[in-house]
């Protein structure tokens, strides 16, 4: 018990590490990915099996939704920026393409999702999809924390 204390202490420790921003203000990515991995790690209490089948997954959907993030930003959001100068054909074109993107998104988390379940317990999913969540807000509470907001 006192090992897993050490843990977590250790784990708040990493994050406000992490988030540590460097002179431009832009955070160190590799870190806050360490730290989230050793977040989702210690939540999921994985077993050496369970570890080797699932990481290659998630490792494999991060690829996916990064991909899946580019591909909006570069394409749809540049076109956002210029909306006043698209025509209507161009805004329906954007508008089927956004929705193109939000299924592939659904597709990817779903497939995501029914794959890990096969690989981990239900039970452990869920807390995996919990564990992402709250991963988000501990990262904004501390970025607001460190700009000083509430």
């Amino acid at each position: 018990m006192m090992i897993r204390k050490n843990y977590i202490i250790l784990a708040v420790f990493w994050l406000m590490a992490t988030l540590s921003v460097s002179a431009q203000g832009k955070p160190d990515w590799d870190k806050i990915k360490s730290y989230k991995i050793a977040f989702i790690t210690e939540r999921l209490n994985l077993t050496p099996k369970e570890a080797q089948d699932f990481w290659p997954l998630y490792n494999e959907y991060e690829a996916q939704k990064i991909a899946l993030h580019r591909r909006e930003h570069s394409k749809i959001k540049e076109k956002i920026k210029n909306l006043d100068a698209l025509s209507a054909a161009e805004a329906s074109d954007l508008l089927k393409q956004m929705g193109k993107l939000e299924e592939d998104k659904y597709r990817a988390e779903k497939a995501y999702i029914e794959k890990v379940s096969n690989t981990i317990s239900a039970k452990k999913a869920i807390v995996l999809l919990r564990s992402e969540e709250d991963f988000k807000r501990q990262l904004i509470k501390q970025y607001r924390q460190k700009r000083g907001e509430k």
